[in-house]
């Protein structure tokens, strides 16, 4: 999706904002214009950028370990069958218990700081990553296993010269997903307890009934995300190159 396209969906968003707001003349307490919240968004600019680098950091620090630990949980499953069997009811018990539930515990137990942010999302962004890589590690074309066999390739070549290369776009895909919903675990973490970031802004200024300023924290948020979704996309797009055509022919 080129940057013309997002552009032409943003401005037709906006344009069905204003135009809701037009019509029904709904009261700016409860749905500010468009202009409104530019407005508010300029007005608080250094705030709200303080704010959205704290949120930013949660975001991308969850993100990074939350790869790191699903795919190194994805390759052990692979590795070792005796540990799978550990590893994977533990895995289905973790998204048996509901995430939000668990923030309380987080803040209580790792601070109003970051930890307990980032540990949010952590958990969010943990299982879509295993899952996906994890398939992809399993599913790997049985004659390349074969050939593998019949050359006597070890175990650990076997997994880093054809399993992981094969997992790669199933990787891909799970990292797509984590990335849309890393944010969730930040700000959600932020409602429960905290200090900054965009999440507290927003509560702060849904208290004092500043409604377009938590317009403008949301759509800082949305940019964020939006932004952070694509990098990694096209990161992603770099490395499992040979599915650009395909990709980019469904698009």
């Amino acid at each position: 999706m080129n940057l013309v396209r997002i552009m032409i969906i943003a401005a037709g968003l906006i344009f069905i904002w204003q135009v809701i707001v037009t019509i029904t003349g709904v009261p700016p307490y409860i749905l500010p214009g468009p202009l409104r919240v530019a407005h508010a968004a300029y007005a608080h600019s250094g705030s709200l950028f303080n704010h959205a680098m704290t949120t930013l950091f949660e975001i991308v620090a969850g993100l990074l370990i939350g790869t790191i630990l699903g795919a190194s949980s994805a390759l052990t499953m692979i590795a070792s069958r005796s540990l799978k069997r550990w590893l994977l009811p533990l895995l289905v018990i973790s998204q048996a218990i509901p995430v939000f539930a668990l923030a309380p515990l987080l803040v209580l137990w790792l601070g109003y700081g970051m930890s307990s942010k980032i540990a949010m999302a952590v958990l969010i962004i943990f299982f879509p990553v295993t899952a996906a890589f994890y398939d992809g590690l399993r599913s790997t074309e049985p004659e390349w296993l074969e050939l593998a066999r019949v050359m006597n390739a070890k175990p650990p070549a076997v997994i880093r010269h054809i399993r992981i290369p094969a997992a790669l776009p199933a990787f891909a895909s799970g990292l797509r997903v984590a990335t849309a919903v890393a944010p969730i675990g930040a700000i959600v973490g932020e409602w429960v307890g905290s200090s900054k970031g965009l999440g507290f802004y927003m509560l702060q200024a849904n208290a004092r009934m500043q409604i377009d300023t938590m317009f403008a924290a949301l759509a800082i948020l949305a940019i964020l995300a939006l932004t952070l979704y694509f990098l990694v996309d096209k990161t992603m797009s770099k490395i499992v190159y040979w599915q650009l055509e395909e990709k980019e022919s469904e698009i």
